[in-house]
C-alpha cells in the first residue's frame, strides 16, 4: 500500500465565485493548513474573469495547484488558459464552461441577474442574499441557521458596486470548453447532485472532456458543496492532492475515476 504524504509548502490556491470570500472555503482551508500554503483569491472589483486570473498569476509565484467554487471554477479555466505550465492541479466545483446562452435562456439568465442587483440596491445585501440563498443551499438545509446566516454575512459584507462587476464578469464569461480537453495535470470536477444552478450532467460532461480527470458527486448536496458537505468536500480534495503531489513528484499521470460521496454536514 502506497503511503502519500504531502510536500511541505505546496501552493494552493481557492478562488470564490460570486460574492464570496474566505468564509466559504473556511473549512478546506483548517483541513490543508498543515500540508499546504493555502490562499484565497480576492477579485476586488474586477469585471472580466481573465482579469480575475491575471491577478491570481500575479500574486502566486512559481508553480500552485488551484481549486475554484462556482463563478471561482470559470476563473480556475482562465488560469490554466493562461499559464497551463504554472497549474499542478486543477479542481472545479459547482461551476461551468459554457458562455452565455443565446436567445431566450440567455435574456432570462441576465434579467434574473439584474432583478437580484435591483434589489441589492434597493433593500439591501442580506435582503438579496435571503432571495439568493433560496435555490442554493440544499432544501434540508434552509433551516440551518449556521449555515444561512455564514453565507447571509459574506453576501452583506460586499457592494452592489461588487455585485454588479461580478455579473458584467459572468455575463461577458468566455467559452472555456477548449480549455478542459487541454488539462494534463490531476483534475477534480465535483458538484452537488442537488445543484440545479449548475447541475451533476453538466459536470460529468465536464470531467470526460478532461483527461484523465476525477467526477465526485454530493449526496443531498445544492450549489454551495464546500459549506453544505465540507467533510465530503475535503475528502475529494484530499484524493486530489495526494495526485498533484504524486504528479509533481514524477509519478503516473491522473487516471479517470467517479465517486459518490455522502451529503451529512460536519
Amino acid at each position: 500500500m502506497a503511503i502519500y504524504t504531502f510536500r511541505v509548502g505546496i501552493e494552493l490556491v481557492l478562488v470564490p465565485g460570486l460574492l464570496c470570500d474566505a468564509t466559504v472555503w473556511e473549512s478546506q482551508m483548517r483541513a490543508f493548513a498543515r500540508t499546504a500554503r493555502v490562499r484565497v483569491a480576492d477579485h476586488g472589483k474586477l469585471d472580466s474573469l481573465s482579469g480575475m486570473a491575471e491577478k491570481i498569476l500575479g500574486e502566486v509565484s512559481g508553480r500552485f495547484a488551484i481549486a475554484g467554487h462556482s463563478m471561482g471554477g470559470r476563473v480556475a479555466l482562465e488560469v490554466y488558459r493562461a499559464a497551463p505550465e504554472r497549474v499542478v492541479g486543477i479542481a472545479l466545483m459547482d461551476t461551468g464552461c459554457k458562455p452565455l446562452s443565446g436567445g431566450e435562456e440567455g435574456k432570462r439568465e441576465e434579467e434574473g441577474r439584474a432583478a437580484l442587483l435591483a434589489k441589492a440596491r434597493s433593500e439591501g445585501m442580506r435582503s438579496m442574499a435571503r432571495e439568493w440563498v433560496q435555490g442554493m443551499v440544499h432544501p434540508s438545509r434552509l433551516t440551518d441557521v449556521t449555515l444561512i446566516e455564514a453565507i447571509l454575512d459574506m453576501f452583506e459584507a460586499k457592494t452592489p458596486e461588487i455585485y454588479a462587476a461580478q455579473i458584467r464578469a459572468l455575463l461577458g464569461r468566455p467559452d472555456a470548453s477548449s480549455v478542459l480537453s487541454s488539462i494534463r495535470c490531476p483534475a477534480l470536477v465535483l458538484c452537488g447532485d442537488e445543484d440545479w444552478w449548475a447541475p451533476s450532467q453538466r459536470h460529468r460532461d465536464m470531467a470526460a472532456a478532461i483527461h484523465g480527470s476525477t467526477f465526485a458527486e454530493v449526496a443531498r448536496c445544492g450549489h454551495m458543496s464546500t459549506m453544505e458537505c465540507p467533510r465530503e468536500v475535503n475528502a475529494a480534495m484530499r484524493s486530489w492532492l495526494r495526485q498533484v503531489v504524486e504528479f509533481e513528484a514524477g509519478g503516473a499521470g491522473p487516471s479517470a475515476t467517479r465517486q459518490r460521496l455522502g451529503g451529512a454536514r460536519s
